[in-house]
């Protein structure tokens, strides 16, 4: 009598456990949603976050859905629930407007995770994703410093706060200390014709390597470099395409890693809510290899500078400076 007691006992047990022992629906990928606001064929940063999804895709085997030219509050809401019918449990805001739009809508989605980029995360089911583009800035400003034969060199940029800008200045001056640095702002992403026009007037002041620091604009820039013998760092994505003998190195986001790395995290059940960070040593930013016209020494000395940074979170100014 007391063993069938104790088997009914522990029967019961096993009902009500085994439930919470399956897996957590928020822990399963079900299917991935992409909003960006403007296009995946950019060839550049849309391009890179459609290219994460096919990573996801392969990977996991999970249907992806995106939608182009959503940049507003209702045409999110709109999509958003698009993707929810679908069964979509995690959605990627391709661009940082989006995490004050998701910020609003995550709490009446709490079976969907929202990632955004460069923003500020507040909700539990809400997460931004920043890289650290101040090193990246930094170890492109000592290349265009090291191969300018001018002595001047120049960034056209689109805001002030961009840490790549002062990352690449800083750079520039720690390699070559009397380089001089013609830095231009756009003031907006997608304005080519404004940065153009920058463009010209920071090659008139004799600048011979320029960066580009946006996305929106800088493959017009590169061309125009390009069709002056002049030279470039590429921005975001290894850009080498456009001329090995132009683009001397790009300062590249890894974002397809990136979102595989989070639907990954997602997956263990390890994805913070909040505002993450990313570096080199997270295997998402990197130097692309460089243009045969820079030489194998500097290649070398930078390569090391890079590893350094990797092993200690210091750029090589500060370590000088201990």
């Amino acid at each position: 009598m007391f063993n069938k007691r104790l088997l009914i006992i522990l029967g019961i047990c096993l009902l009500i456990v085994l439930p919470g022992c399956s897996e957590k629906k928020e822990d399963k990928l079900e299917r991935v949603g992409l909003l960006v606001p403007d296009t995946i064929n950019d060839q550049v940063w849309g391009t890179n976050g459609y290219r994460g999804m096919l990573k996801i895709q392969d990977k996991y085997g999970v249907d992806i859905f995106y939608k182009e030219n959503i940049h507003s509050q209702i045409l999110v809401e709109r999509a958003v629930e698009e993707f929810s019918h679908k069964g979509v449990n995690i959605v990627f805001g391709h661009s940082s407007e989006y995490a004050d739009y998701f910020n609003k809508l995550a709490p009446d989605y709490p079976h969907m995770h929202f990632v955004s980029f460069n923003g500020n995360a507040n909700e539990k089911n809400t997460t931004s994703l920043k890289f650290e583009a101040h090193a990246m800035g930094f170890f492109g400003g000592m290349t265009a410093a090291h191969f300018s034969k001018t002595g001047t060199i120049g960034v056209v940029a689109t805001y002030k706060w961009q840490p790549e800008v002062k990352g690449f200045v800083e750079g520039a001056e720690f390699e070559r200390k009397d380089i001089r640095v013609v830095t231009e702002y756009v003031e907006n992403w997608d304005n080519t014709d404004k940065a153009l026009q920058l463009l010209d007037k920071v090659t008139e002041e004799d600048a011979d390597v320029v960066y580009p620091a946006g996305d929106g604009y800088n493959v017009p820039v590169i061309e125009r470099l390009k069709a002056r013998g002049l030279y470039a760092i590429g921005y975001v994505s290894d850009q080498s395409d456009l001329g090995r003998d132009t683009v001397l190195t790009s300062t590249v986001q890894h974002v397809d890693q990136l979102y595989l790395l989070v639907a990954d995290e997602f997956v263990k059940g390890k994805l913070k809510s909040g505002n993450l960070h990313f570096d080199f040593a997270d295997g998402v930013i990197s130097l692309s290899p460089f243009s045969p016209e820079v030489d194998k020494a500097f290649q070398k000395k930078i390569k090391g500078y890079i590893d350094q940074y990797i092993k200690t979170g210091k750029l090589p100014n500060k370590q000088m400076e201990e």
